[in-house]
């Protein structure tokens, strides 16, 4: 078994919030998670019409609220190229966060998490503002402060159009007591000009997400699979933390599915001085390796407790999971 860096046991982040058990990014599956015993939550950030930071996947917002559904925004629609990829839909850009906290949330992946669906309708959209009021009031409360992992989505976009994440996130960050090198608090991005632009305007780690495909959005010139080499691990760390990579990055799965053999990245990214949390942890069996799962119905729930004692055991010094209790109990034992 393979410690973590620093020796301490890992973190678990709730991975947009509970959000196997509630629609994902609203203060109701955060407050879970809290519940559950997430030590950090994650929201993704992205900014509306009037350069307020709120809680989406995306910006683009017909899968996660009821936007497609009300007439007075039909107008609205339209078609964008972020990133290089074409989008069709509504975008929280587009709206002012008035406007926006009209919309409800509603589950993301019906398919898979039928019974969320009971909660659609009844979330808002929140603000960055107030997951972090929601953390205050925790910690008011329990004496125990739980953390917060933003990540900037599509930063160089949004800074393309005027609406930069830098400024209003770490104002916030400050104005709540997350922004010291020692407070519970990760940035992340898969962009890298973000990260070397936030290196040098704030203490808070930096974690550097990458895929197992591509590269950077913002590097048409750099891969991922580049970055991971043990030179690329060094230039990371000149201006990251840690690093977030995909969780087949970490343990490769074999020809049948099932979980095989570790890459070597943890080993690699922790003598590079990297921490590494890698995504995502869930515990539908449609995301599960062969070897955990429940059956054939990928709805159904497999052993996720066993997957997550495979990657500690592979010595990460954190993970991403939509059922942060689960994870935590997985811990535990």
């Amino acid at each position: 078994m393979i410690t973590t860096l620093t020796g301490e046991a890992p973190i678990i982040i709730a991975h947009r919030g509970a959000s196997g058990e509630r629609p994902e990014h609203t203060l109701a599956a955060y407050q879970l998670a809290i519940e559950q015993g997430a030590d950090f939550i994650e929201p993704d950030l992205v900014l509306t019409k009037d350069g307020v930071l709120v809680a989406r996947h995306e910006n683009e917002i017909s899968g996660t609220t009821d936007v497609a559904d009300r007439p007075e925004f039909a107008a609205r629609k339209t078609a964008k190229t972020i990133d290089g990829e074409a989008y069709e839909g509504w975008f929280t850009e587009d709206f002012t966060l008035a406007e926006l906290k009209t919309l409800r949330a509603k589950e993301r992946l019906p398919e898979l998490r039928a019974a969320n669906m009971r909660y659609d309708g009844q979330f808002e959209i929140p603000t960055f503002e107030e997951i972090l009021q929601l953390l205050q009031r925790h910690e008011k409360q329990s004496g125990k402060r739980v953390g917060v992992y933003p990540e900037t989505k599509h930063p160089s976009y949004f800074a393309s159009i005027d609406l930069p994440h830098d400024g209003p996130l770490l104002a916030l960050l400050a104005q709540y007591d997350f922004d010291g090198a020692d407070d519970p608090i990760f940035i992340q991005s898969f962009e890298v000009g973000n990260l070397k632009a936030l290196s040098g305007k704030t203490e808070v780690p930096l974690v550097q997400l990458v895929a197992g495909e591509g590269g950077p959005p913002d590097r048409a010139d750099q891969t991922y699979a580049a970055m991971l080499t043990p030179a690329g691990l060094k230039e990371i760390a000149t201006y990251a933390d840690g690093l977030g990579p995909s969780k087949d990055l970490v343990i490769e799965r074999n020809a049948l599915g099932q979980l095989g053999g570790s890459t070597g990245l943890v080993e690699d990214a922790h003598a590079a001085g990297l921490l590494v949390h890698p995504w995502t942890f869930r515990v539908e069996n449609y995301f599960l390796p062969t070897d955990y799962k429940s059956g054939i119905d990928p709805r159904d729930k497999g052993d996720l407790e066993g997957e997550v004692r495979a990657f500690i055991a592979a010595g990460v010094d954190g993970l991403f999971s939509d059922n942060p209790g689960r994870a935590a109990a997985a811990r535990k034992r």
